[in-house]
């Protein structure tokens, strides 16, 4: 098997069909937005077939917000976004795409709709308000109509003081005509407009009663924080209201597009984003499927350590997080697990480790946030005790308490119990797992509540509407639970190594082995083998290149441990606090990590990303509630240190130290994610070094000219790979992922369908080995891979290595030498790249 030269003939077989449908070979996500829109990506098709990319992964493009950066905000699902292009620049987009040999799949909201100015954006929301619940979308959305504090209205806390005092001061005001395209009067707060219920004009006189008389209930912004709202909504954002698609005409509504764009042949598959957020996830999934006929669909679905996605899911796998985190844990030497905790200690004074941290964040999310959706579980649990006779001596009170406690105890984001069907044993065991936690949790002041709701969840009370609900509801909490309490709160609280806190992670969990990853790997192979992999993606904490340098700490514990208190006590020296807390020492711990793995860094997005790090963390400032001292005092101490030349001289000498073995961090993931189990994608400029930290910070413009000038600058010279592959080009990383798609592509069945296989290739040596990476394809292809690069280089671990490549005759696609099979030196295999890719002859 000999890879040919690359064009658009040897694209012939990429697309496939596997059990009749077809699925990528790879795929490229672009965030489209209104500076980027079709006709931007439509530029890039040549690029992306040089680069040997099968399927453009689009963002969502249905109309969103208007400016919106992301598309998660659809507003319309009906129309392809305008400021994008349109129906037509995207029906431009695709036959560009299929004139060079190339595919799209789409990325599709299901769980929410925006609904932050509903006068020109939403116009499902916008008649729900006028008519309320006879609207003829009343039942589109997931609204409690029947809340006994709101009587039928729809509570919009979008005002920015008490509604007296703002109709007092006139900032709320009747208008006989609203803006272009909306018919009739209208309500106006400043920039919001809303709809005047039919038959209520005659009171406009009076905005106080005019108000009263809405099928609304204007109010402000803090009152979600008292627990009034009834609505459910995504996570804890109000502007984001949940629809119901477990409605089968609310489903098909809003997805249409997607199902006529697959019929069409216009895509070949879709991502589904949060469908934990759904009533019945699975029922979702089965009828997306039935819908598109059995396309690739992946889902976003946060796989915590331990689970697994339900077999009975009729989908192709997951977006890819579980891989990254996997890949990324491959970086992280355990060795030096005790050093780095004790030089976190040491230097913050903090000794707790991340599951207490975990636990108080989601207490925190649960007792601010997320009120609104205990009160509406409580409203329910109440009526279900009504049917358990063992339950009605317990108080309200205790069982709100066990409540709490059993949603901090649940360690995934849901557990997927169907009202009507059997419950999964995997569904019980966490279930009880949390309720056994949670009586620990309580000292078992609180068993006979926990036991209760343990009850309700797995349906053993009752089965009426109110039981039903709850079993819903309680499992669509628990995934804001997680989000807001771990990613968006605990990730921001704990940083003994900033490298591990990354979506679907446990910063707890410090390092994977290579047997751990040769495992879940076959595991994929076997049962997820079209799931995505994926190193970055628009919500990452950081991007791959900054996890990767950022792990090279797990092995120079001692150095990093001088470096850091030596920077600290210089800036302390100079002055650069605002007081003696101000920062406190743990956000000056994750200061100096992020100035490391993003350097160099322009003083605006440092000081941004400390200000929503230190934000998110809710510990001395938030979002809600910023605390101005605080804010200032870390925005002065970032642009001290960052003009100090002393201390940037010092920064700039421990990164360079450490950026060699980052880059071979980042080639080695590379090499792995594009030749390991499942289909693999490439985020928007990730095929060179890209050091971002959290959104908007990944979102920012692609420099494209530059990459396509190095990919035709390396295409010239190839096939000599390039002479330093960590150097400051960024061409070590573009070689690998344009040679390693382009093998994907001319030779598909290797990677992708029925015929494909995983093995894990011994690694041998004097002692136990464990700094290697092999393992071979279908027979055809074998990838091997260093790891830990500082004992690499300096320690000479690869000394007396080797890797057993099955027999034949092979050639590095890498470097074009040719290797015979048997017992390979592995320090000779990389000697001319860091990494090999083999390919049998």
């Amino acid at each position: 098997m000999s890879p040919t030269t690359h064009s658009a003939k040897t694209a012939a077989n990429v697309h496939r069909p596997v059990n009749g449908k077809k699925f990528p070979t790879s795929t490229y996500r672009v965030q489209l937005r209104k500076e980027f829109g079709f006709e931007k990506a439509e530029a890039l098709v040549e690029y992306l077939k040089s680069l040997g990319v099968t399927h453009l992964y689009c963002s969502p493009y249905l109309q969103a917000t208007p400016g919106s950066a992301h598309g998660y905000d659809v507003v319309n699902h009906s129309i392809i976004n305008e400021e994008l292009g349109g129906e037509k620049g995207f029906e431009t987009l695709i036959k560009k795409l299929h004139s060079h040999g190339l595919r799209a799949i789409a990325d599709i909201v299901p769980n929410h709709v925006s609904v932050a100015d509903p006068e020109h954006l939403n116009p499902y929301w916008w008649d729900v308000l006028k008519n309320g619940r006879n609207s003829k979308y009343g039942g589109y959305f997931d609204v409690e109509w029947d809340h006994p504090q709101l009587k039928g209205k729809i509570l919009l806390p979008v005002l920015g003081g008490q509604p007296a005092d703002l109709v007092k001061n006139g900032e709320i005001k009747y208008e006989t005509k609203g803006p272009d395209g909306v018919d009739g009067p209208v309500i106006r707060y400043y920039s919001h407009v809303f709809p005047v219920k039919p038959g209520t004009e005659n009171l406009k006189h009076n905005i106080e009663q005019l108000l009263d008389a809405q099928n609304y209930r204007l109010a402000f912004w803090r009152v979600t924080m008292d627990g009034l709202l009834n609505y459910r909504r995504f996570f804890d954002v109000t502007t984001l209201a949940g629809i119901r698609v477990e409605d089968e005409s609310v489903f098909r509504e809003s997805h249409k597009i997607f199902i006529q764009q697959i019929k069409d042949g216009v895509l070949d598959g879709l991502r589904v984003d949060h469908p934990d957020g759904l009533a019945d996830p699975q029922q979702y999934v089965e009828r997306l499927a039935e819908a598109t006929d059995g396309s690739w669909i992946v889902i976003e679905k946060i796989l915590e350590e331990g689970e697994e996605l339900p077999a009975s899911w009729p989908c192709a796998g997951t977006s890819g997080y579980d891989a990254l985190i996997r890949l990324n844990g491959l970086l992280v030497d355990r060795k030096s697990e005790k050093a780095l905790t004790d030089v976190y200690a040491k230097f913050t004074g903090l000794t707790g480790d991340f599951n207490s941290v975990m636990k108080t964040s989601k207490h925190l999310i649960l007792e601010k946030s997320l009120r609104a959706e205990v009160e509406r579980l409580m409203s329910l649990l109440v009526l279900v005790q009504q049917d358990d006779a063992s339950a009605k001596a317990l108080t309200r009170e205790n069982i709100h308490e066990a409540l709490v406690a059993l949603l901090v105890a649940f360690d995934v984001y849901r557990a997927y119990i169907q009202p009507g069907k059997s419950i999964p044993k995997e569904s019980l065991v966490h279930l009880n797992h949390a309720a056994e936690n949670a009586k620990k949790a309580l000292k078992g002041s609180r068993d006979s509540e926990v036991d209760f709701i343990v009850r309700a969840a797995s349906f053993k009370v009752s089965t009426s509407d109110p039981a039903r609900e709850f079993v819903s509801r309680l499992q669509q909490t628990c995934g804001p639970v997680m989000a807001k309490g771990i990613e968006d709160t605990a990730f921001y609280r704990y940083f003994r190594l900033a490298s591990l806190n990354e979506v679907g992670g446990d910063p707890g969990v410090f390092g994977k082995s290579v047997d751990e990853f040769h495992k879940a790997s076959a595991a994929m192979q076997k049962d997820w083998s079209l799931s995505m992999t994926t190193l970055s993606t628009h919500d990452t904490k950081r991007s791959e290149d900054v996890r990767a340098r950022l792990a090279v700490i797990s092995e120079l514990p001692t150095e990093w441990e001088t470096v850091v208190n030596q920077w600290s006590a210089t800036a302390d020296q100079r002055g650069y606090r605002t007081s003696a807390a101000l920062p406190d020492k743990n956000t000056e711990y994750l200061f100096w990590q992020t100035l490391v793995g993003a350097y160099p860094i322009s003083i605006d997005r440092l000081t941004a990303y400390m200000d929503k790090a230190t934000k998110e963390g809710k510990v001395h400032t938030s979002h809600t509630d910023a605390n101005k001292d605080f804010d200032a005092a870390v925005k002065s101490y970032a642009e001290k240190v960052l003009a100090d030349t002393d201390l940037i001289t010092s920064i700039s000498t421990f990164v360079n130290r450490i950026k060699p073995f980052g880059r071979l961090n980042s080639l080695a993931q590379k090499t792995i994610q594009l030749t390991m189990p499942g289909i693999p994608d490439v985020y928007q400029g990730c095929e060179v070094e890209d050091y971002s930290l959290v959104d908007p910070d990944n979102r920012r413009e692609i420099d494209y000219e530059a990459r396509k000038s190095l990919l035709a600058k390396l295409d010239s010279a190839a096939p000599q790979p390039p002479a330093d592959a960590t150097d400051n080009s960024g061409a070590g990383k573009m070689w690998v992922v344009s040679r390693l798609l382009r093998l994907r592509e001319e030779h598909p069945d290797v990677f992708v369908g029925p015929e494909a296989s995983y093995t894990a290739l011994a690694v041998m040596g004097q002692k136990d080995v464990d700094n290697v990476v092999a393992f071979e394809r279908s027979g055809k292809v074998v990838t091997v891979a260093p790891r830990f690069w500082v004992g690499v280089k300096e320690g000479g671990a690869l000394k007396g290595v080797s890797v057993r490549v099955p027999e034949g005759e092979w050639r590095n696609v890498l470097t074009g030498e040719t290797v015979k099979g048997g017992v390979v030196d592995v320090e000779r295999l990389v000697r001319a790249f860091p990494v090999a890719v083999l390919v049998k002859q």
